[in-house]
C-alpha cells in the first residue's frame, strides 16, 4: 500500500508560512495541515496563501473544529479554497478539541451535548458533499467508538485521534470499530481510508503534547504508536508495519520534528 505524508504547521509570521509551504512540497509532503483554534491563525486563509506558491501540495485544517461554525460558513470557505488551490482542498472536521467550551465562549456560542455535536459534525460534511463543486475529501477526527462508528459511514477518510499514549493494540482496537461500521457505507463511497498522527521522533515531542507534561521517554515506555525512533530505517520500517498490520496510509507529522523526518520520508516516497 502506498503511503502519503502531511505535515501539521501552525503560521508564526507571512514569510516563514509560505517557506513551510514551499519545503513541504519540495521535499514531497502530500499534504499541508494547520490547526482551528480561536488562538491560532485562522486556517482558511493561512491555507489560501499556502495554495498560491504550490502547485501539488494539498491543503488541510486539522481539523476544522465543527461547533465554531455553521454550516453554510464552511461551504462558503470550502468552495472558496477548492477554488483558490484549484481542487487541493482536503475538508478535515472534528467535534472539537477539550478546551473548545472556552474557545466557544469567546466567540459566544455552545457546542451542545456530545451527540449534538456528532450529529451537527456529520450533517455538516453532508452539506458540503452536496452544495461544494467539486465536493472535497472529507477527513474526519475521531477517537471514541460512537464518532468513530459515525465517521465510518460518511468519511472519505479518518484520522485516528488515539492518544499521545496510545499502543498497538489501542490502534487495532479503533481500525476494527471503523471496519465494523463500514458496511453500512453508502455504494458511491469509496473505502475509508485511514491516517495516524505522531507526536514526536527520538527524544523531541510536538509542543502540544510537550505542553501537558509528558516526555518521549515516558511515551515510549507505554509502548506508544505516537513516537518514532531516531533512526530513519527503524522509523521508516515501524510506518511500513502500520500500513501492512492496519492498513494505514497516511502519517501527519508535526513540524518541529521536520528535520528528523525528512529521512524517513526520503525512504519511503
Amino acid at each position: 500500500m502506498a503511503m502519503r505524508f502531511g505535515i501539521m504547521s501552525v503560521p508564526r509570521s507571512a514569510a516563514e508560512w509560505l517557506h513551510t509551504a514551499r519545503s513541504a512540497e519540495q521535499d514531497g509532503y502530500h499534504t499541508l495541515l494547520t490547526p482551528d483554534t480561536v488562538f491560532t491563525l485562522s486556517p482558511f486563509p493561512a491555507l489560501a496563501a499556502a495554495a498560491a506558491v504550490t502547485t501539488t501540495l494539498r491543503l488541510r485544517p486539522n481539523v476544522l473544529a465543527d461547533p465554531l461554525r455553521r454550516a453554510a460558513e464552511t461551504v462558503r470557505e470550502t468552495t472558496a479554497l477548492q477554488m483558490l488551490s484549484e481542487g487541493r482542498f482536503e475538508l478535515g472536521l472534528g467535534v472539537g478539541r477539550p478546551d473548545t467550551d472556552v474557545q466557544l465562549q469567546k466567540i459566544g456560542r455552545s457546542a451542545g451535548s456530545a451527540a449534538e455535536r456528532r450529529k451537527r459534525l456529520i450533517e455538516t460534511a453532508a452539506t458540503v458533499r452536496a452544495e461544494v463543486d467539486p465536493a472535497p475529501p472529507i477527513v474526519i477526527a475521531a477517537g471514541g467508538p460512537k464518532m468513530l462508528a459515525a465517521a465510518a459511514t460518511v468519511a472519505d477518510r479518518i484520522l485516528l485521534a488515539a492518544g499521545p499514549r496510545a499502543a498497538e493494540a489501542d490502534l487495532a482496537e479503533l481500525v476494527d470499530l471503523v471496519h465494523n461500521r463500514a458496511a453500512d457505507r453508502p455504494a458511491a463511497l469509496d473505502p475509508v481510508a485511514l491516517s495516524i498522527q505522531i507526536a514526536g521522533i527520538g527524544d523531541r515531542l510536538n509542543a502540544f503534547v510537550a505542553a501537558q507534561g509528558m516526555t518521549a521517554a515516558e511515551l515510549r515506555a507505554a509502548g506508544s504508536i505516537s513516537v518514532l525512533p531516531d533512526d530513519p530505517a527503524a522509523a521508516a520500517d515501524i510506518l511500513v508495519s502500520y500500513s501492512e498490520k492496519f492498513g494505514i496510509d497516511e502519517v501527519i507529522v508535526p513540524a518541529e520534528v521536520n528535520d528528523q523526518f525528512t529521512p524517513v520520508l526520503a525512504r519511503l516516497r
